[in-house]
């Protein structure tokens, strides 16, 4: 008909379809044998909308389907817009493009069919799925059976615990996982009690025993804190891939020991410093996959976090001594309100920081904790805790989860299927000596 063109431009899309009955062993086989590569595969294998092919004649796109749907995958044929036939895949150029057959058109790189294009930014927010009604039911059996056995059910309790708030934290519609075996971390209990045991009865006994152990375990502390972060990051998977800590003893000792105690001779100048050290350490060796977390955060940076947060404390301080003079009651309320407001600038600031100035390859994280907002969510939560006498505690511990998470971004650079796709085929060998579990509670944020 006059007037009306038909597209001469089509493109195949996979929307994560596949054919009934096919195993996904067998999917994997029969497209590496069309020529995808291993990223490419194991990027359709997450089910994800993907464009296969654009640029395509009707003809062409109908071929591709068939041989697709022949191979295990459903796919749609879709008109392109003058747009889209623009749009740049994040292969090089240069890389040879996988053969279907010698009379059909190749097969190209899987491309990204979600917001922009691989060499655009676009940002997903962390959600957090959890309920009080739902964790309320682990939770009070978790107390139940560590009542019951004397506290020896607490690790399998922390894995329970972890796996629930790992298991409803979210990121692109993907759980985040917690791989812990509760008996490693049980093994790891049990030498550290032993080992209190010992020195107490040494304390008591033995003094001078006492005081050789003491010596003895000073220097063990940064290699025991080196195991725990190590032991939780390995621990911890997106997508099956595990994180890893690769943080050294020497480097644990001195943000341990060394700049602390710089910080106490310099009469307390090098304490944003040693601060930012510690952030620094925690941050930039931790791994996801093989690559690289890094925190681009200055000393400077961390100054001006401490200066104002000194301005805070002087302001409380100034408020709390005038209503000393009005009445002394006035004064413990100031004090208690300053706590709350420090304690909130502390905890949403340090976490925007730290967040905000952290990357991983060449994808970037935002925290926009609202500092009021955390003050009334801990407040509001502690009350509640008290007044039922306890009861309320998961619903408070699912509502600062949520909000926290509410509060998180990841900006990502192109597409996060590809790059999580290339670090399954890199992360072979990451993490798989566990190792014993010195669980000592240390946390990034």
């Amino acid at each position: 008909m006059e007037g009306i063109s038909m597209p001469d431009s089509y493109k195949v899309v996979f929307s994560g379809a596949r054919v009934a009955g096919i195993e996904e062993s067998e999917l994997r086989a029969e497209l590496l044998r069309l020529g995808f590569d291993e990223r490419q595969v194991q990027a359709l294998l997450m089910g994800r909308k993907v464009t296969i092919k654009s640029n395509l004649s009707a003809e062409q796109a109908e071929r591709y389907c068939q041989r697709l749907q022949s191979a295990g995958l459903i796919t749609k044929v879709q008109a392109e817009s003058v747009a889209e036939q623009s749009v740049i895949t994040d292969e090089p150029a240069s890389r040879p493009e996988p053969v279907m057959s010698a009379d059909e058109p190749p097969l190209p790189p899987v491309a990204s069919g979600q917001g922009a294009g691989a060499s655009g930014r676009r940002s997903a927010k962390i959600r957090f799925t959890g309920t009080g009604e739902e964790y309320f039911g682990i939770w009070i059996v978790n107390i139940l059976l560590l009542v019951v056995t004397l506290g020896f059910y607490a690790p399998w309790a922390k894995v329970r615990n972890m796996q629930y708030f790992y298991g409803h934290t979210l990121l692109e519609d993907t759980s985040f996982q917690y791989l812990a075996d509760p008996w490693v971390i049980f093994r790891g209990r049990m030498v550290a009690l032993v080992a209190v045991i010992i020195w107490s009865v040494a304390s008591t006994f033995y003094p001078v025993i006492a005081m050789g152990l003491l010596l003895i375990f000073i220097p063990l502390i940064p290699w025991i804190i080196a195991r725990s972060l190590k032991f939780h990051a390995v621990n911890s998977a997106y997508r099956n891939i595990r994180f890893d800590f690769v943080g050294s003893y020497w480097q644990a000792a001195k943000v341990i020991y060394l700049w602390p105690l710089l910080s106490i001779l310099s009469l307390g100048l090098l304490v944003p410093f040693s601060a930012q050290r510690w952030y620094v350490f925690l941050v930039d060796n931790l791994r996801y996959g093989r690559s690289e977390f890094h925190l681009n955060l200055t000393a400077g940076q961390v100054y001006m976090f401490f200066l104002k947060m000194l301005g805070v404390l002087l302001g409380v301080a100034a408020l709390s001594a005038i209503a000393q003079f009005v009445h002394g009651a006035f004064s413990v309320i100031f004090i208690v309100l300053g706590y709350l407001l420090l304690f909130g600038y502390a905890m949403a600031g340090v976490t925007n920081l730290i967040m905000s100035a952290t990357t991983l390859a060449d994808h970037g994280f935002e925290s926009s904790l609202g500092k009021r907002r955390i003050v009334w969510i801990f407040f509001s939560n502690s009350l509640l805790i008290m007044l039922s006498m306890g009861i309320f505690t998961p619903w408070a511990k699912v509502r600062m989860a949520r909000y926290r998470a509410s509060c998180t971004k990841m900006h990502i650079q192109g597409d996060l299927d590809g790059f999580v796709a290339g670090e399954a085929q890199r992360a072979g060998a990451v993490g798989l000596e566990l190792g014993d579990a010195f669980d000592v509670g240390i946390s990034l944020i």
